[in-house]
């Protein structure tokens, strides 16, 4: 990660509470082992020793995903790349699709779709008319997108109150 990157996603973090014991492990390097993990699809536990313990890039990735941190922190650089291509910082028109994917992944959720054969996930991507991501959303294969797509609409409806549907 660059510093300017890191300036830009800095100021979306959490600072350090000035109670309680002092934070041991750099947030920055805790972006950057959340960076790898994505871009090289590693499972925690093989997090390279470069990077912090993987129990604490882990903490901290639920943590935000909990908090709606990660939403927060998109919805901030979605604005700033939108100011960059002339457009205005809110969306008003988006496009939603859906995937369904096979898993043999032990954990979360699960369910068959059978319009397409498949036991697995589906997930539900709304991006802007430039194709940036605005929010997603996992769930079983088998939830049908007329119920799957509603909570994601009004997730991305609150986080970017200009879009019409």
């Amino acid at each position: 990660m660059t510093d300017a990157e890191w300036a830009l996603i800095r100021r979306l973090l959490p600072r350090a509470n000035r109670r309680g014991r002092p934070r041991k492990t750099e947030l920055r390097r805790v972006i950057e082992a959340i960076l790898y993990i994505v871009s090289t699809g590693c499972q925690w536990r093989a997090l390279p020793q470069e990077f912090p313990p993987y129990s604490t890039v882990q903490g901290y990735f639920y943590r935000w995903r909990d908090t709606g941190r990660w939403q927060r922190i998109v919805s901030v650089l979605v604005r700033r790349a939108r100011k960059k291509l002339g457009r205005t910082p809110k969306p008003t028109a988006a496009v939603i699709d859906s995937q369904s994917a096979p898993t043999t992944q032990a954990g979360g959720p699960r369910g068959y779709d059978a319009g397409k054969r498949i036991y697995g996930r589906k997930r539900h991507i709304v991006t802007d008319t430039n194709g940036l991501l605005l929010g997603v959303h996992v769930h079983p294969a088998n939830v049908q997108d007329c119920h799957g797509a509603v909570p994601l609409l009004k997730n991305v409806r609150m986080n970017f109150p200009r879009l019409r549907h």
